[in-house]
């Protein structure tokens, strides 16, 4: 039977739709769109129907290359639908590439959340997976170097009640978030004014444990129009009133994001961040959703990975460590692709290599 695909321009339309379909995701939602446009990118919401009957549904999000009529394109953790489907994947994957044609896109990108197995290790895929990446293989759609979101994560099930929650955490775990409590801790609901402080924490957790962040502005931005649309919860964390710990919770559907987080290494012995994920969980349950994922988990399950520490973390939770897709790519040409995610990357950093060196020689 033939899907009928439509393109949305109604905010309430897209998500109350997106929300009702398998794997939607906050990333996928009209705000997230909306926000990233004031960034360099074009939304393009498309749902696609069968006689009247939502079935699938991928938010583009499209960016011109300078002085080129080229462009890249990317489904953030899209698209949306039952991948147990085949028929239906295969015709999402089918207009998706149209435009990918289109637009002269060097890619297209996707990184839906299906799962490939259950825990952290190389256990047999799960039901279905297989299918999934033969027909990405067969439609020319290749694994991607470039992940743009984690691959892997922690999903904390929300279905049980608090006492049942505590129960499936680790002994370390409970007993930490215990001694936050006694020792002074507490946590609180956060708002628009709490996020400059929240950012200048966000930038001393980065310069601490090296990773890389954005200006400013940008956080501000996506904290500022999730907060106020209702789509995400700040929690912070204290002692005395010092703000020592803090998270974002981003919702959406019956799922909460643990998307951003940040700690000062002032108070780290009370275990702050042990309570403050406690709390999300608490927040989240009450939100009504049943799954908390902990966004991110490492690529490689060994104790060289620089997230191993996070990752011992975020399991005493009593999660369950799922391994997913990753991001594929479908490229129109696979020369311009070539080009873009190989040769251009290795003449940048030749061209860096010759700039330091003769910056040493002046």
């Amino acid at each position: 039977m033939t899907v009928h695909v439509v393109e949305v321009r109604d905010r309430s339309q897209w998500d109350s739709t997106l929300a009702a379909l398998p794997l939607s995701h906050v990333l996928q939602c009209w705000d997230w769109g909306d926000f990233k446009s004031r960034w360099g990118w074009q939304p393009t919401r498309l749902l696609f129907e069968r006689e009247g009957r939502p079935l699938a549904a991928a938010q583009i999000l499209r960016r011109r290359l300078p002085h080129t009529p080229l462009s890249v394109s990317y489904v953030p953790k899209g698209p949306a639908l039952d991948y147990g489907d085949a028929p239906l994947l295969a015709s999402v994957l089918s207009t998706l590439e149209g435009y990918a044609r289109r637009w002269r896109s060097i890619f297209l990108k996707i990184d839906p959340d299906v799962c490939l197995g259950v825990g952290p290790d190389d256990a047999p895929l799960q039901a279905g997976a297989g299918a999934v990446l033969q027909t990405l293989a067969a439609r020319a759609w290749r694994p991607s170097a470039e992940q743009i979101q984690f691959k892997n994560t922690v999903v904390v099930d929300l279905t049980a009640d608090e006492a049942g929650l505590l129960a499936a955490m680790k002994p370390k775990t409970r007993y930490n978030i215990g001694l936050a409590s006694r020792r002074g801790v507490s946590v609180r609901a956060g708002g628009e004014p709490d996020l400059p402080a929240f950012y200048a924490l966000y930038r001393e957790t980065a310069r601490r444990d090296g990773f890389l962040i954005r200006p400013p502005a940008y956080y501000l931005d996506v904290w500022t129009q999730f907060l106020l649309n209702g789509w995400a919860r700040l929690l912070l964390a204290e002692v005395e009133g010092e703000l020592v710990a803090g998270l974002m919770l981003f919702l959406f559907g019956r799922t909460a994001w643990y998307m951003y987080g940040a700690s000062s290494d002032r108070q780290r012995h009370l275990m702050p961040s042990a309570l403050l994920q406690w709390e999300a969980i608490r927040v989240a349950r009450h939100l009504g959703c049943a799954r908390y994922d902990m966004w991110g988990a490492p690529d490689r399950f060994d104790e060289g990975d620089s997230m191993w520490g996070v990752y011992r973390f975020k399991t005493g939770f009593g999660g369950e460590t799922v391994r997913g897709l990753g991001a594929f790519d479908y490229p129109p040409s696979a020369r311009l692709y070539w080009a873009y995610t190989v040769a251009m990357p290795r003449v940048l950093a030749l061209m860096r290599r010759r700039h330091t060196q003769t910056e040493n020689l002046g």
